[in-house]
């Protein structure tokens, strides 16, 4: 039915994150028989203004529910509850990801993750693709230069990648992983900025998987990537972690 129900809810409590609390309400009302499969979901501003929150929020929450197969887009309609499906999809709890070991869990995955990606990029990219990757790799530059974090410019850097692989499922696990680590990479591209040599750090950990890709080296570039993960767990685990508990804006 292309009809939304009726959506009676209360502003979000500030526990956890906003985009958790956001999502385990929607979550709730999926599983309600009143908004059952079919259901088009109110529009980013009706929901932002019922929960109190900004479209930012909702927008990354409904990201999340895409990934974990509740929801779906549909071109010109908006975004429907799917039906229900048997088999249980892969999913992360995103109550656990206000914690130290979790979150630095995720990222070991995206590790092994990232490693293949650069790896298949580099021997899969069309030119067109590496100038998207070197692209996205100044839009961090620039985007720190507005006074922006860069955490959506790294995001947009990792994805290029992704899609220089020809291979859409890398695309969309990567997707998955960054719904879950958006909070956690804003905590440590915070930290970073204090820190000159840290900043420094990353720009030099992205250009050496930019130019492994560039060169066709494919060991080079699941190097680089596995190495700047591994920094990243270890910058991570410096920064202020206690803001992990605290919402997101």
């Amino acid at each position: 039915m292309d009809s939304a129900p009726q959506f009676n809810v209360e502003p979000i409590a500030v526990t956890g994150t906003l985009t958790d609390r956001v999502c385990e309400a929607l979550t709730q009302l999926i599983a309600s028989e009143d908004f059952g499969a079919g259901a088009r979901l109110p529009s980013e501003q009706q929901m932002a203004g019922r929960f109190g929150v900004s479209r930012t929020v909702i927008r990354e929450a409904v990201s999340r529910l895409k990934s974990e197969g509740l929801v779906e887009s549909r071109q010109g309609s908006g975004v429907f509850v799917r039906e229900r499906n048997i088999d249980t999809p892969f999913r992360i709890d995103p109550a656990l990801m206000d914690c130290r070991q979790s979150v630095l869990q995720v990222i070991e995955l995206r590790q092994a993750l990232e490693g293949e990606i650069a790896a298949l990029a580099a021997t899969r990219r069309t030119p067109a693709q590496m100038t998207a990757i070197r692209d996205a790799l100044a839009g961090i530059a620039e985007a720190e230069a507005a006074g922006d974090d860069g955490v959506d410019a790294d995001i947009a850097f990792h994805r290029s990648i992704a899609a220089a692989t020809d291979n859409p499922h890398f695309l969309a696990l990567t997707e998955f992983l960054f719904t879950f680590l958006t909070h956690a990479t804003r905590i440590t591209r915070g930290y970073e900025a204090t820190k000159r040599t840290l900043s420094l750090q990353v720009k030099d950990e992205h250009q050496h998987i930019v130019d492994a890709i560039a060169a066709n080296d494919a060991e080079a570039a699941r190097a680089a990537a596995r190495q700047h993960m591994k920094c990243a767990m270890q910058r991570l685990g410096s920064a202020n972690l206690k803001k992990l508990r605290q919402p997101s804006a």
